[in-house]
């Protein structure tokens, strides 16, 4: 899902920071009659900063056609134009958290809140799809400083009595922005301009930092160790770098570099691994993977949100570029899997006090799997009621199943001691696997389309065959400079058929995802536990 927020937040699985042990008690001052409390405060600073990434991260999903169109922008570039922001976000996400525990939570949500708004107006600025690449990628480290914070800047300020109820305000704004982005997006993009989508954030960034710096109480964590796993973060930037531009490159035609890239991010993931295994202040502390629950459960997150992450990448540029929807249009779609998710959350959460999480995980897993094939088997044409809405429902249903027990099961697999590290490693792991998802369904796109072109039509010259054959197949929409008019029809005709195969083909890669996950579950996690005693 990119820069999406994940369906883990949702869940409030993002909880990526450790329960506070401030170096100075925080001093509530009782509100005047008719003022606003700080609690209040606090909540409004961290659900505007956390809206920031949510609909900047939705809509630019459903912009991404358009965008690609103006900025002239190849397959592998819209590609980066959201792995860039992901990749530095989901290695620094847990460096983020960290920081914020030793230096100040509220110093650094206002730093991450700055660098997010002033790469959001560079976005908006930029004039070639290099440059968008170059401060999507700073806008991830942005992101990766404000998203945790946001939520420790709620756990910090609010006792245990009011927490919850907190957290679960936080959250459910979080879910209604994964409402208004896609609507937000396609409807700038259709009226206005793509690049509003990134303007907004910067009025939007100042109203928080002037909350945050006048109402919100610094804190901070004053018993950790002084070291931070720099070394941890260098290299978990590096390894995924190498490994998303490489598998990138393997897109049809693949390029030498990219065979040599894979191997460099790998050997970075085993140095980075080796590293974390010896660090007395490990990013990521391997031995919480003793637990054979928590190991099973992030494997099956690995598996599950690769599916989620690479198909709602590409479903956008079926609906927009293939199926002629608008941009508000294809950002309307998605709608009934959100209201299915923020209307049965509670439920879904009961049922792991009812029947524990194994059952919920399997099936949730099995119908979102279902709910792939849905969309697969699409075709073009046809009533939205009977085409894509089925697949929304479905996908709808899977999700909203499978969330709250997942959280559960990250967060009681663990040792109670290092909650907030679980809970931060699953949602990596979670961005993570979209990173990696979207450049492997890109090989499955582009290797399937060109089968298609090649069984298409043998009557087309050579050069028409040849551009037919590059990665502009995997949008579904080439541009026709170069190709004679009476030919185009048939040019676009076969563009939009081809990349029809390949994305069915992606959506099956995805749905097997989503299946072995479910038998995972079903075999593997027999000894999760409801409650901790």
């Amino acid at each position: 899902m990119g820069g999406t927020p994940t369906l883990a937040e949702l869940g409030a699985s993002s909880v990526l920071v450790r329960l506070p042990c401030d170096d100075r008690p925080i001093h509530r001052t009782p509100a005047a009659p008719g003022a606003l409390s700080q609690g209040t405060w606090v909540l409004a600073a961290a659900i505007l900063g956390s809206a920031m990434p949510g609909i900047d991260g939705t809509a630019v999903n459903v912009a991404l056609p358009v965008l690609q169109r103006e900025l002239h922008a190849s397959a592998a570039a819209f590609q980066w134009n959201v792995e860039g922001y992901a990749l530095f976000l989901s290695a620094l996400i847990l460096v983020g958290g960290s920081l914020g525990d030793h230096l100040g939570r509220r110093r650094m949500f206002v730093v991450g809140v700055s660098i997010f708004a002033a790469a959001s107006l560079a976005c908006g600025l930029a004039q070639t799809s290099a440059q968008l690449i170059a401060v999507r990628c700073i806008q991830g480290i942005g992101g990766a400083l404000l998203v945790p914070e946001s939520l420790a800047l709620i756990t910090a300020s609010f006792d245990e009595r009011r927490r919850g109820a907190a957290i679960g305000t936080w959250s459910g704004f979080l879910a209604a922005t994964m409402a208004v982005g896609p609507l937000l997006g396609g409807w700038f993009v259709q009226s206005l301009s793509w690049r509003l989508i990134f303007f907004i954030n910067v009025p939007v960034a100042i109203a928080v930092v002037l909350i945050a710096l006048r109402h919100v109480p610094e804190s901070r964590d004053a018993g950790l160790p002084a070291r931070l796993d720099w070394t941890g973060a260098a290299l978990a930037t590096a390894a995924l770098g190498a490994l998303t531009y490489g598998l990138i490159g393997l897109q049809p035609p693949p390029s030498s570099s990219a065979y040599l890239a894979l191997a460099i991010g790998l050997a970075l993931a085993a140095i980075f691994l080796l590293v974390e295994r010896r660090s007395a202040n490990a990013m990521v502390p391997l031995a919480i993977f003793k637990s054979k629950d928590f190991a099973v459960a992030n494997l099956y997150t690995l598996l599950l949100y690769a599916g989620l992450g690479g198909a709602l990448f590409y479903i956008p540029f079926n609906l927009i570029n293939v199926q002629h929807y608008t941009p508000f249009g294809a950002g309307a779609a998605l709608l009934p899997m959100i209201a299915l998710m923020f209307a049965s959350s509670r439920w879904a959460g009961g049922l792991v006090a009812r029947v524990g999480a194994r059952i919920p995980l399997t099936v949730g897993a099995f119908i979102a799997g279902c709910g792939f094939v849905a969309f697969a088997l699409t075709g073009v044409g046809g009533s939205y009621w009977t085409t894509f809405f089925p697949a929304v429902v479905l996908f709808g249903i899977g999700t909203s199943t499978f969330v709250a027990p997942l959280t559960t099961t990250v967060m009681n697999s663990a040792p109670s001691e290092h909650a907030g590290t679980a809970s931060g490693v699953n949602n990596a792991i979670s961005r993570v696997a979209g990173v990696l998802a979207i450049a492997i369904l890109g090989i499955v796109i582009v290797a399937s389309a060109q089968n298609a072109v090649r069984r298409a039509d043998h009557t087309l010259p050579t050069t028409v065959r040849r551009a037919l054959e590059g990665q502009s197949l995997l949008s579904g929409r080439m541009s026709e400079r170069g190709i004679a008019p009476p030919l185009r029809p048939t040019v676009r005709r076969l563009a939009r058929d081809s990349f029809l195969s390949g994305f069915r083909h992606a959506m099956f890669v995805a749905a097997a995802l989503a299946w072995i996950s479910a038998f995972l579950a079903f075999t593997q996690l027999r000894s999760i536990k409801l409650s901790r005693s």
